[in-house]
C-alpha cells in the first residue's frame, strides 16, 4: 500500500522533491542577495539602465522563493530559513564586492544558468512522480529565465 501526502502524492517523492526544491530555495536567496548587491553598487556608464534591471530581476527572486517555499508546505514540509543554510547548501556562492556591468551582468547569468538546470532536473523528477504543481512551477520559471538567459547574453556580446 502506497503512503501518500494530505495533497496525494508519495510520501518518499515528495520528501525527495522537498530536499531538492530547499536546494533550489537556497540558491535562490543567495542569487537573490547577489543581484540587490549589484543594484546597490553598480557603477559607470550602464548605471541607469542596470540599476532599474537588477531591481526587476531581485522583485522576481524575491517572489520565487516566496513560491518555492509554499510548494515546500504544499508537499508537507519545510522550507530552509536560516541563511547559514542557504549559504551551506547553494551553489551559488555570494559575489561581494561586485559593481562594474559586466561582472554584475556575468554573475546574475551564471545564477540563472544554474537555476536552469536545477530545476529541468526538478521538473523531470517532479513528472515521475506525479506532482503537476511543481512540474507546472519549473516548467514556467524555466521558460521566463531562458528569455532572460538570452537576453543577458546578448547584452554581454556588445
Amino acid at each position: 500500500m502506497m503512503s501518500t501526502n494530505r495533497i496525494g502524492l508519495d510520501v518518499a517523492k515528495s520528501q525527495l522533491l522537498s530536499e531538492k526544491l530547499n536546494n533550489l530555495l537556497a540558491n535562490y536567496q543567495i542569487l537573490y542577495m547577489n543581484v540587490r548587491g549589484y543594484h546597490w553598487n553598480i557603477q559607470g556608464p550602464s548605471f541607469f539602465e542596470l540599476h532599474v534591471k537588477f531591481e526587476e530581476q531581485y522583485n522576481d527572486l524575491l517572489l520565487k522563493v516566496d513560491e518555492l517555499a509554499e510548494r515546500i508546505l504544499t508537499l508537507g514540509h519545510r522550507p530552509l530559513h536560516a541563511f547559514s543554510d542557504y549559504l551551506e547548501q547553494s551553489e551559488i556562492k555570494e559575489h561581494k564586492q561586485a559593481c562594474q556591468a559586466q561582472v554584475c551582468v556575468e554573475g546574475l547569468l551564471a545564477g540563472y544558468k544554474l537555476l536552469l538546470e536545477k530545476q529541468r532536473d526538478l521538473m523531470n523528477l517532479a513528472g515521475e512522480a506525479g506532482d503537476e504543481g511543481t512540474a507546472a512551477l519549473m516548467n514556467d520559471y524555466i521558460a521566463q529565465q531562458e528569455k532572460t538567459v538570452w537576453m543577458l547574453s546578448a547584452y554581454l556580446a556588445n
